[in-house]
């Protein structure tokens, strides 16, 4: 049976919550079933049951993850200037740059990068729906619908590579002020530009 067709329950709900706790902490890129059993009061089996294989389980805590962070980002797009792009982008920032979420965006990296080298296994297409749902989210900030851009407009697709650069230095260095250094020098320059 696959993810789509499973039936709703309660138990495997419970479990994908108490799993995916296990993977903000842990990882999934060496995922387990025995000590991910053991550690969220289950058994193997059980997780096989509900989830009908490691593949659909891992799949399941990768869509957590998603929605996790789609909710986070945009409730903090909404806050911070959903029709501003520079202060989308800045409040998009300070929610990556909080070591409160660190553990989501390390599991973020680490699916994002397994997408990439497994394309066929239970990553399939992570990265991919990640840029989109990030892309989405800033367009929407930007107020566009159709992806054009003119001459010294601010660019969602600008943004968003400027925002997964500085995550990724900011999760390799631990740098911070740096990597802000250089998300404010863009906003700078492209508030600059549009003038």
């Amino acid at each position: 049976m696959t993810e789509q067709k499973r039936p709703p329950s309660a138990r495997r709900d419970e479990l994908t919550e108490r799993a995916y706790r296990y993977a903000l902490e842990h990882g999934l890129t060496e995922l387990s079933l025995r000590p991910l059993a053991a550690a969220i009061g289950s058994s193997p089996r059980v997780l096989l049951f509900l989830f009908g294989s490691k593949d659909e389980l891992i799949r399941a805590l990768l869509a957590r993850a998603r929605a996790d962070e789609l909710t986070a980002l945009r409730r903090v797009l909404e806050a911070g200037g959903h029709d501003d792009f520079a202060a989308a982008v800045r409040a998009t920032w300070r929610w990556l740059v909080d070591p409160a979420h660190r553990s989501l965006l390390v599991l973020w990296l680490q699916a994002y990068a397994r997408s990439l080298s497994e394309p066929d296994g239970p990553w399939a297409g992570f990265a991919r729906q990640t840029v989109e749902d990030w892309l989405g989210l800033l367009a929407d900030a930007h107020g566009e619908a159709g992806g054009d851009h003119h001459a010294g407009d601010a660019d969602p697709a600008l943004g968003l590579a400027l925002l997964r650069g500085a995550l990724l230095d900011l999760l390799a260095t631990g740098d911070a002020e740096r990597a802000t250094a250089a998300v404010e020098r863009y906003l700078d320059l492209t508030g600059a530009a549009a003038r």
